[in-house]
């Protein structure tokens, strides 16, 4: 029996948790942002890549660890600090945006992609669309009778994964094709290199993930017998802090590994077909094969699990709508209309999303994490709703380019450049979250003054 008043974990206990979180984070689709970012960083790939490395793999950790200070059950119970309506729209924004909008569909075109790039099926809507249906009619199957198949080809595939990458790096580090030095950057990795590769981060979705899955970690560290949310809190980033080092060295590769990749080819549309046009160079058919596997078993073991999460969810928070099996149809089917898009499509259809939500994920995971210093409702609705207003300007600045003509996107861009500061950068929420505190916290001094009195 484990002890109740335990203060922290052993070296065994902190592995295991350390691969629950390598686990939850680091799926296929995260191999293609870092190797697209890299081509288009070229020399600049090291700013590109810390940038990167603090929204995919710091905030994400930072994330669970609110949970666990707060003493949160999950991702409603966090965003209900703010409102019970605000925790309902936050918790459906953010699971249709890393299940059947997004991410779920993302796993199908992935794996098509990175399947099939070098055979040229890419361009065939057809291939796609019955790729895409056996795809996910395979986990809709697997999502309505849950097994451990899954569990199992998940187990075997992270080894596998990591050697083959290992093998990538080392015939393409040890014999490069050009010096990372001496690629050029383009568009805004030439200039803002850093702050592109933070906003990159934003495609990998980890945060949103963190909010919606971190209590799965939190739980499994209560039940090894911590229970103090301060404990639990630093259990996560301490044990966190061995997969960070491992996925930020895994970015950082991935990076290099797209920026010598303009030695033999063109920057791609996205990182799915330059991965499979890097594996093709360095070791021919029997490579491309292996790679194709490994992503298609992996984003099928991913989709399953963001089908039934989502199911699940909403199922709680509608319980009288649909039945569990009712929305895993339904978010399934969901799923494979929008795979059908095509990569790159779905990549920039969810730019403006991601761009809207990450403000008001990052300003809620930092809010939480400082608790201990205010409880105030006020606080966390006075960044709220200033960062809320910010991001709506970086969600229209992304906007695809018949819907950003369509509002008027020029003039609204030049209007929030004037009153937002680092807006240029993507980080026009900042000065509004700080003045949502500075009220927020101005307030609630004001309350207890009149409390006192």
């Amino acid at each position: 029996m484990k002890p109740n008043n335990k203060t922290k974990l052993t070296g065994k206990e902190s592995i295991v948790v350390a691969s629950t979180l390598f686990g939850l984070f680091f799926g296929a689709g995260n191999l293609i942002f870092p190797v697209l970012m890299g081509q288009m960083a070229g020399g600049n790939i090291w700013l590109a890549s810390l940038g990167f490395i603090i929204t995919a793999t710091g905030l994400p950790l930072l994330a669970i660890a609110a949970i666990g200070r707060t003493h949160s059950e999950g991702l409603f119970d966090l965003a209900s600090k703010i409102s019970k309506k605000y925790a309902y729209f936050f918790t459906v924004a953010l699971y249709l945006t890393i299940g059947p909008f997004f991410a779920s569909p993302r796993t199908a075109s992935v794996s098509f992609e990175v399947s099939f790039a070098t055979a040229g099926f890419v361009d065939s809507p057809w291939a796609l669309l019955i790729y895409s249906a056996i795809f996910f009619g395979i986990a809709l199957a697997l999502s309505l009778r849950p097994s451990n198949i899954m569990d199992y080809v998940g187990k075997f595939l992270n080894p596998i994964f990591l050697i083959f990458l290992a093998v990538i790096f080392v015939r393409a580090f040890t014999m490069p094709e050009v010096s990372v030095a001496d690629v050029a950057p383009v568009e805004a990795y030439t200039s803002q290199a850093l702050f592109q590769g933070f906003l990159e981060g934003y495609n990998t979705m980890d945060v949103l993930a963190a909010l919606a899955f971190g209590i799965i970690v939190i739980r499994s560290i209560r039940k090894l017998g911590i229970n103090e949310p301060a404990k639990i809190a630093n259990e996560t980033v301490k044990s966190g802090l061995f997969t960070a080092i491992l996925m930020g060295l895994i970015y950082i590769c991935l990076g290099v590994l797209g920026a010598q990749s303009r030695g033999f080819i063109d920057v791609q549309e996205n990182g799915g077909v330059a991965l499979s046009m890097i594996t093709q160079h360095y070791f021919g058919t029997a490579g491309s094969i292996l790679l194709a596997l490994v992503m298609i078993f992996a984003c099928l073991k991913t989709a399953i699990g963001l089908i039934v999460a989502c199911a699940e969810t909403f199922e709680e928070l509608f319980p009288n709508v649909l039945s569990s099996k009712a929305w895993t149809i339904l978010f399934a089917g969901v799923s494979f209309v929008i795979s059908n898009v095509g990569l790159t499509s779905i990549i920039g259809l969810s730019q403006p999303v991601l761009m809207f939500l990450y403000p008001l994920a990052i300003s809620l995971v930092i809010l939480a994490l400082c608790e201990p210093i205010y409880t105030s409702k006020k606080v966390y609705q006075w960044v709220t709703g200033l960062t809320m207003f910010a991001a709506i300007f970086d969600l229209i600045k992304t906007l695809p380019s018949g819907l950003y003509d369509l509002v008027g996107g020029d003039a609204i861009g030049a209007f929030a450049a004037r009153i937002l500061p680092f807006y240029d950068y993507g980080f026009g929420w900042l000065l509004p979250a700080i003045i949502g505190l500075v009220i927020g916290i101005a307030l609630t001094e004001m309350d207890k003054k009149k409390a006192n009195a």
